[in-house]
């Protein structure tokens, strides 16, 4: 017999080799049908597979990530097996699930595929899919796993094979389609009840730009065609929402080729509203004790060696800029984190001085891949929240604990209300992806522990996900459509101190290394004002918006009238402009709305007589007339319940 632990603490015991479907019937034929992976001790895999140790066991449906990514493993595998059915002679190289469905690369050889022939494709899936035909995993030798797909003259699943070794290889089949695969799998195919294949791009294999050009298929699926249905709305809405649309509409920020690619240009509205952004950030900065500093966009290459950064990340830089002088080498600034270290060497530090936060919004360059760049999301040069607060170790969780309140404070005065916050932690089996002594890294792991505990948060672990000087807490934000983000960040390093010989005098007269706690709570200006964008469809609050009114005057005699209001209320910093267009006023409110111009101010003839505005607002309509000073003690009031103090 072997003891089942599962995630409520309970232990059952059953017959050595039950499977996690054994548990799931135990406890209920209802949750049995529905299981389509589990987690055991810590991996997932078949829900079929034998279990032959005690173990702890959390049975993953539809509704865990976990689940998904194995239903969408499992369609991906569902496609191929459609495409080969379809388009003899093709070659399938990789078809991996993704964040929402998953692709699979494929040598077409003679064959060409267009979207016009995806919905074929979809309909073939389907009809495999109600087979109901289970996923075989098969253990196999590297000979004869080589000597299947020699058979097949699929090169791609050849050289595969070649960096594995042999007693490690496994295949997987379903009805007629056999494919080389580490898995898991959904116990068959009928848990797939909609699909749609989503669109078709060129993929290099491995992607080496030298190697064979591939087509891509993605793809997503669902149990349920009502779910589909759904998604597909949503996906409808996120393009109304797209940042990249909005913000050429609101005339935010705009890209150059001549500039480069993933170089953002701010124009006025937008680099207003960023400032916006900044300038409530540095007053909660201020309020908490932070000092502002300045770094160089450049630093010698050598500074970024002795922290680590050039070894892990120079690959993904730009190339190193030379001088005249012989040896010398800089590079664009990829982390603002060495330049604050040398700023905490400028002059020697006592027990009594800490902690120091230095605080900067420091640009930096990293050199991504063109096919990866995605308007303000993945760009190649962004500017950081970023700060650093040198303290010492007893002073860690209590530092941490008020970066947590500063990171909840920006949340809830945006209206991002639905994250989970993500502990991520090194990988235990690979050491050689971090920098650092085994105790320094237990330590840094444990106090971002204790303190997640304490502040009361809803915590989930991620091992794999540090950072590689330290171990870090990430904060996950669903927006408005459900979608998740990753934005802001707290990490704990005890590394980059012993690498730049950082110290401070303690009580005892002795000489102590300080601990490092790297913060961001925007993450990036561009990806935080991307995602914001998104999440409130351009209609931002009324604190942040760059236009906050818009005066139509009825008709030319009461432009004057009009740009009097405007000098008033741009006299008590409230934001707007007239539109003086000779236009009908219906046209103006229109193109207003639609600008998402929070207040539209009509004035003629019985406003300017009574010193009155009409108001309509954004989206709702007409509210009433007010005089200036009313509608100023108005604006003032609505920005106050946004603004949580």
């Amino acid at each position: 017999m072997i003891q089942i632990t599962l995630p409520d603490g309970t232990q059952r015991s059953y017959d050595k080799g039950s499977t996690a479907l054994d548990v799931a019937l135990s406890i209920s034929e209802g949750l049995a049908r529905n299981v389509l992976a589990a987690e055991v001790n810590g991996e997932i895999i078949d829900a079929t597979r034998s279990i032959n140790e005690d173990a702890t066991i959390k049975l993953l449906t539809w509704n865990d990530e976990g689940g998904k990514s194995t239903m969408w493993h499992s369609s991906a595998h569902l496609m191929a097996e459609a495409i080969e059915s379809l388009y003899p002679g093709v070659k399938l190289a990789i078809g991996p699930p993704i964040e929402n469905g998953f692709y699979y690369d494929i040598d077409l050889g003679e064959h060409h595929i267009t979207d016009a022939d995806l919905p074929t494709i979809e309909k073939k899936m389907l009809e495999l899919a109600r087979q109901k035909n289970e996923f075989i995993r098969k253990d196999i030798s590297k000979a004869d796993a080589i000597a299947y797909f020699k058979d097949k003259a699929d090169p791609y699943k050849l050289e595969l094979l070649e960096d594995l070794e042999d007693g490690t290889i496994t295949f997987y089949t379903q009805g007629g389609f056999t494919d080389l695969c580490r898995g898991p799998h959904i116990p068959n195919t009928g848990f797939i009840k909609a699909t749609k294949l989503m669109s078709i791009a060129g993929a290099y294999w491995r992607g080496d730009e030298n190697r064979e050009q591939l087509t891509r298929i993605y793809g997503i699926t669902f149990p349920k065609a009502k779910e589909l249905t759904e998604y597909l709305e949503m996906l409808e809405e996120a393009k109304k929402r797209d940042h990249r649309k909005l913000g050429k509409e609101l005339e935010l920020f705009a890209f150059s080729q001549k500039v480069g690619m993933g170089l953002p240009l701010w124009l006025p509205k937008g680099a207003e509203l960023r400032e916006r952004l900044e300038n409530f950030l540095r007053k909660a900065q201020r309020n908490s004790g932070y000092q502002p500093v300045i770094t160089p966009h450049i630093g010698h290459k050598e500074l970024y060696v002795t922290s680590g950064h050039y070894e892990k990340y120079g690959g993904d830089s730009f190339r190193p800029i030379t001088t005249p002088h012989e040896n010398e080498e800089f590079l664009l600034k990829p982390m603002n984190c060495p330049h604050h270290c040398e700023i905490y060497k400028t002059s020697p530090k006592s027990y009594k001085d800490l902690p120091v936060r230095y605080s900067e919004f420091g640009t930096v360059y990293r050199y991504e891949q063109s096919g990866e760049l995605h308007g303000l999301t993945r760009v190649r040069g962004f500017t950081q929240d970023d700060a650093h607060l040198f303290c010492m170790p007893e002073q860690v969780k209590e530092e941490f604990k008020n970066v947590i309140d500063l990171v909840l404070y920006i949340f809830k005065t945006l209206k991002f209300e639905n994250f989970r916050a993500q502990i991520s932690l090194r990988d235990p089996n690979k050491p050689e992806k971090y920098i650092g002594s085994d105790e320094n890294w237990d330590r840094a792991e444990t106090a971002i522990i204790e303190a997640t505990q304490e502040k009361g948060l809803d915590t989930v672990i991620e091992y794999g996900e540090a950072a590689f000087y330290g171990p870090k807490l990430d904060f996950m934000v669903r927006d408005a459509l459900n979608r998740e983000w990753q934005l802001g960040t707290i990490q704990v390093d005890y590394n980059l101190p012993e690498r730049f010989e950082l110290e401070y005098t303690g009580s005892d007269n002795e000489k102590h290394r300080p601990v490092m706690i790297h913060r961001a709570p925007f993450g990036s200006m561009e990806r935080f004002v991307a995602v914001l964008i998104e999440h409130c469809a351009g209609k931002f609050p009324l604190w942040l918006t760059t236009e906050q009114f818009a005066i139509l005057p009825i008709s030319e005699k009461h432009n004057d009238y009009a740009k009097k209001v405007l000098n008033l209320l741009n006299y008590s910093d409230i934001r707007g402009f007239v539109d003086d267009r000779n236009e009908k006023i219906g046209k103006k409110i229109r193109d207003n709305e639609l600008k998402k111009v929070p207040f539209m101010l009509i004035v003629g003839q019985e406003e300017e007589e009574n010193g009155q505005v009409a108001i309509r607002k954004q989206g709702e309509g007409d509210i009433g007339k007010m005089t200036i000073e009313e509608f100023t003690n108005f604006i003032n009031t609505e920005i106050e319940k946004e603004l949580v103090k």
